[in-house]
């Protein structure tokens, strides 16, 4: 063998070998990196039973989790490939979408037509195009995601209810399925740590979790997830934790200023060749993943135009950025410290949330099982200051995707939202969850202003088990747990997506 071809194989194997030992290394550090959660720990009050300990434990593996298949990762270079890649593009290929919603044709789809010319579709049951979709079934998708038989984010469950057992389902968006690249969503922790308590408590029992939460998706979306999906599987209890999809405020600024032209995320190229395959890479490889926050620490673009009254220069303080002048108006007569839950104008589109609640509500009580309403936490407040690097994304979050809105409006309307839910709670008797009074507003444990981190979501986890704890309890003093009948409901159909192929170029030709 020539010296050259040696030398050669060598360096090659020698990259190769180092680039493995560089991957297990990152993951190990990834594993034991201190975690930015543990120095609020104190802050949480613990609910009897509950071990502190328990915090640091991930649940067991999915044994649902199968390995990705060529055809998964064919589909998702093909919307690399078609140039339509931002928001969910690359996870929406593993989302079975509503025909109702999608129409005769998907060329004529304002948002499907983008589709690298195949998309799945199911036949929704009752006709109606909520929800707009639900993830494939039994799926490990490229990106990380798995789901069981429902199409749910999780383990399996069964279908049928078995004795000695609490079944509750989470309902919501996409801070109840959570990012599909983390390993596990607040209910899964959740789940695994009231199967703990139980096991300390001595209880003869066991916790099952529905997770069917699922991104973007609305009120109307949650009601029709509840009534066709959650009640047949007869949970015991369902939480409902949502408050930013259809949190707008155009009704309460009658001459809403345009948002600045000059905002520097819009500017922003696409990621180049070596961008695009380090993202590729970063679903399989954590190594990948370094590289891209490292670039992204050190990325030259300015984070904003400075903050408000400083000019239009961009600064690198983490202010706010420079707002423009205008005038909140709340509907007259409202009375914001004691709302009247009846008015058809409530801001932040509540009444329609709140008919859609009371839907959801009527469903559950069908079922058999109770309903518990959460509280939603936004990490806003008048005069935050961010660290403009590491916590860009919650800068462009607040300042781009809500501008033109001041901080103090925004913590003022979450606020408020929060305010209405909970009196809905207390006039229909239900348990409310004050998730976001106990959440700390540290930017560490979030991504923007609403999605956590992966700590940000253990350490929501952890404040959904304390305050779940007291109400599991109760029923279980008084025997309504874990119950020995359960009514009479039709199973839920087998869920069979079909995959529909088209060409809009051609069409358009």
């Amino acid at each position: 063998m020539p010296a050259i071809l040696k030398n050669t194989l060598l360096v090659l194997i020698s990259i190769v070998l180092c680039t493995a030992a560089a991957e297990g290394m990152v993951r190990w550090l990834d594993a034991e990196a201190p975690s930015d959660a543990l120095k609020h720990l104190g802050e949480i009050p613990l609910a009897e039973g509950v071990q502190r300990a328990w915090f640091g434990e991930n649940p067991p593996p999915l044994s649902n989790r199968h390995p990705t298949t060529q055809a998964a990762a064919d589909l998702i270079r093909r919307v690399e490939a078609s140039g339509v890649t931002e928001g969910t593009r690359r996870s929406d290929m593993f989302k079975a979408w509503n025909s109702a919603f999608v129409g005769p044709d998907p060329c004529a789809h304002p948002y499907l037509k983008d589709a690298p010319g195949q998309i799945y579709v199911y036949d929704p049951p009752d006709g109606s195009p909520s929800p707009r979709f639900r993830f494939l079934p039994d799926t490990t998708t490229p990106i990380g995601l798995v789901t069981n038989a429902y199409g749910f984010r999780g383990p399996p469950v069964p279908v049928a209810r078995q004795p000695k057992t609490i079944r509750i389902a989470f309902i919501g968006a996409s801070t109840t399925v959570s990012s599909h690249d983390f390993l596990y969503s607040y209910p899964e922790h959740v789940g695994y740590w009231l199967n703990r308590w139980a096991a300390a408590k001595k209880l003869d029992l066991r916790f099952e979790v529905l997770n069917a939460g699922r991104e973007s998706i609305r009120s109307p979306d949650i009601a029709a997830i509840m009534r066709n999906e959650v009640a047949p599987l007869a949970p015991d209890l369902v939480v409902y934790y949502e408050g930013a999809n259809q949190f707008e405020f155009k009704t309460l600024v009658a001459d809403l200023p345009p948002r600045r032209s000059d905002l520097p995320i819009m500017a922003r190229p696409a990621p180049g060749l070596f961008g695009q395959v380090l993202e590729h890479l970063g679903y399989t490889f954590a190594l990948a993943r370094r590289l891209q926050n490292l670039i992204d620490q050190y990325d030259p673009r300015p984070t904003g135009p400075g903050p408000a009254g400083a000019g239009t220069a961009p600064v690198m303080d983490g202010r706010e950025w420079l707002k423009p002048d205008y005038t909140l108006v709340w509907p007259k007569g409202l009375d914001q410290s004691d709302p009247d839950l009846a008015r058809d104008d409530l801001p932040v589109n509540l009444s329609i949330i709140l008919a859609d609640l009371g839907r959801i509500e009527a469903t559950t009580e069908k079922a058999g099982a109770e309903l518990a309403i959460a509280s939603f936490k936004w990490l806003v407040s008048d005069g935050m200051v961010l660290d403009p690097v590491r916590h860009r994304l919650i800068l462009e979050y607040l300042n781009y995707g809500y501008a033109p809105l001041r901080y103090r409006d925004l913590e003022r309307l979450a606020l408020f939202q929060n305010r209405v839910l909970q009196k809905y709670a207390r006039e229909h008797r239900i348990d409310f969850l004050d998730v976001a009074q106990l959440m700390p507003s540290d930017p560490d444990l979030f991504i923007d202003a609403i999605h956590g981190t992966p700590e940000g979501v253990r350490l929501h986890a952890w404040i959904v088990l304390q305050l779940l704890v007291p109400v599991i309890d109760r029923h279980l003093a008084d025997g309504t747990w874990p119950k020995t009948s359960f009514p009479a409901v039709s199973l839920p159909a087998p869920y069979q997506p079909r995959v529909v192929t088209f060409d809009c170029h051609r069409k358009a030709g």
